[in-house]
């Protein structure tokens, strides 16, 4: 297994809970998404992102995209986009990630039902964590913007860990100390799709270069226990 913190875009989805495309979007479409974040991400002062870009057109047109986009297309076949986030790390907006589970997904309102819990509202939309099954159906999707180099605060996975349902901090310490860490570095353009239960982190940026990422997430258009998705694309 790979040592901690070692670069390697050599994933696999199914095997490790990651995989990692060159070039996913092109460089002028790049310039244009910059673009629509500045005038219309309305990222609240002093915050490093917002959650609730995926209402906005250019966002569902590219969430369209990246499903049809050919290395992509088998993994979001019959799924469709529930959320987009965008993050901006950089050593004014900078903080620490710790070792993690994706577990929290956008629903329009609280249900009563097995399996459905740690409910909170942010930015006025309801988020719950769902029963297993459906993390396990889930897949993101991060568009890079920016180069992400090491000294950026990239994102670490812990290969195959998704293939264990929740795990307690206990667990996924000792599944990292096992198989260690895949270090993802970017250039502008690149995606990396992350299966939400995938145990992943990042570290503070150190340079002075920005990391900002698109997060799509997809999911089944439908979902159980009369739950339902906040919006989809």
């Amino acid at each position: 297994m790979s040592p901690l913190n070692e670069p390697a875009p050599g994933l696999d989805l199914a095997r490790d809970g990651a995989a990692h495309w060159r070039a996913a979007v092109p460089p002028r479409q790049i310039d244009d998404l910059i673009a629509e974040l500045a005038a219309h991400a309305q990222v609240e002062p002093g915050r490093a992102g917002t959650r609730s870009l995926l209402a906005q057109p250019w966002c569902r047109a590219l969430a369209a995209q990246l499903r049809d986009h050919p290395a992509l297309q088998p993994s979001l076949a019959g799924l469709v986009a529930v959320q987009c986030t965008y993050f901006e790390k950089s050593t004014a907006l900078n903080w620490l990630v710790t070792l993690h589970q994706d577990l929290s997904v956008p629903v329009a309102g609280r249900i009563d039902a097995p399996g459905w819990q740690g409910w909170a509202e942010k930015e006025g939309q309801w988020f719950a964590q769902p029963p297993a099954e459906v993390l396990g159906s889930l897949l993101a999707v991060r568009l890079h913007l920016d180069r992400c180099g090491i000294d950026d605060g990239p994102l670490r996975v812990v290969p195959g860990s998704h293939l264990h349902g929740r795990l307690d901090d206990e667990a996924a310490r000792q599944w990292r100390e096992r198989c260690g860490e895949i270090t993802c570095l970017a250039e502008p353009g690149d995606v990396l799709a992350l299966r939400p239960l995938t145990l992943h982190a990042s570290s503070k940026a150190r340079g002075t270069s920005p990391r900002r990422v698109l997060h799509i997430v997809y999911g089944p258009a439908s979902l159980p226990d009369g739950a339902r998705w906040a919006i989809t694309a």
